[in-house]
């Protein structure tokens, strides 16, 4: 790994003052039988901190988010939000999938306004909610449109309004542009941060696209290879905000930021691939 250029990086420029933790992962172990996903996995997320974890297949990315939505129960260690224990699934956690999680029975507008029907809101006041995130998303006059009349990248912008509609405290994003192709997906990309830097939250995105987890992130966190899994280290992004992320990746910065994450990710995927032969 390249520590020489880690550490000078880090020395010539301090970290940033983190907010208090939204999210506080403290040493869990997610074990199912006798195996071993994630072993003392410690993770804190600041309030209005963008974080982005990255690591080989099957290195239990995805059970981390899990966990913390409350579908899934540590098998150690404790998992808080906004300083309140996880037990169950948790209101307060807006969640975009990687596939379409949109119900193709529902119009647009139906499926925006989900979120605050199961929260009892009268139906007058979520339909004008749903019908403003879905401006705010671009998608005025899409309002009756089912799924299946829907672009890839229009699925994913009533996704997103589905998610930020309830106001969560955390939103987590399990590889949500994977399916894009790569214009839809720089596209993409830019409108989950300009609606992020509206009012910011706590985010976790897993991802593996290292390129997508610096554009995106304050904050990458690497996991090794699994089974049980851990924080291998933890690497701050210092790019200015607001970010355009295919400009961003022109930045020399941002090459080298690459360099040394991938110099660390490197060893875990080659591992990961060893393990598979």
């Amino acid at each position: 790994m390249a520590v020489a250029s880690v550490a000078r990086l880090r020395e010539a420029d301090p970290m940033p003052i983190q907010s208090r933790p939204m999210v506080a992962i403290d040493n869990i172990t997610m074990s199912f039988g006798d195996f071993t996903a994630v072993r003392d996995v410690d993770v804190q997320v600041g309030d209005g901190e963008f974080l982005a974890i990255v690591g080989p297949t099957g290195c239990g990315k995805s059970t981390i988010l899990n966990a913390v939505a409350g579908l899934l129960t540590p098998s150690a260690g404790s998992i808080r939000i906004d300083d309140k224990p996880v037990n169950g699934v948790q209101e307060s956690v807006g969640y975009l999938f990687q596939q379409d999680a949109l119900l193709p029975w529902k119009t647009a507008l139906q499926n925006v306004e989900l979120g605050l029907r199961f929260r009892g809101m009268a139906q007058a006041e979520r339909e004008e909610k749903a019908r403003a995130w879905l401006t705010k998303v671009g998608l005025a006059g899409f309002e009756h449109r089912y799924p299946h009349q829907l672009s890839g990248g229009q699925r994913k912008r009533v996704q997103m309004a589905q998610a930020l509609i309830v106001e969560p405290k955390v939103i987590l994003m399990d590889e949500p542009f994977s399916a894009l192709d790569i214009h839809t997906r720089h596209l993409m990309q830019n409108e989950l941060l300009r609606l992020w830097q509206e009012d910011r939250r706590a985010v976790m995105l897993i991802t593996h696209d290292l390129e997508e987890a610096i554009a995106l992130g304050d904050r990458v966190v690497v996991l090794s290879s699994g089974p049980s899994s851990r924080v291998v280290e933890s690497f701050p992004v210092r790019l200015e905000r607001p970010r355009n992320v295919a400009e961003i990746k022109l930045d020399q910065r941002f090459t080298d930021l690459y360099r040394d994450i991938w110099a660390c990710l490197r060893g875990e995927v080659e591992k990961s691939y060893a393990r598979q032969d």
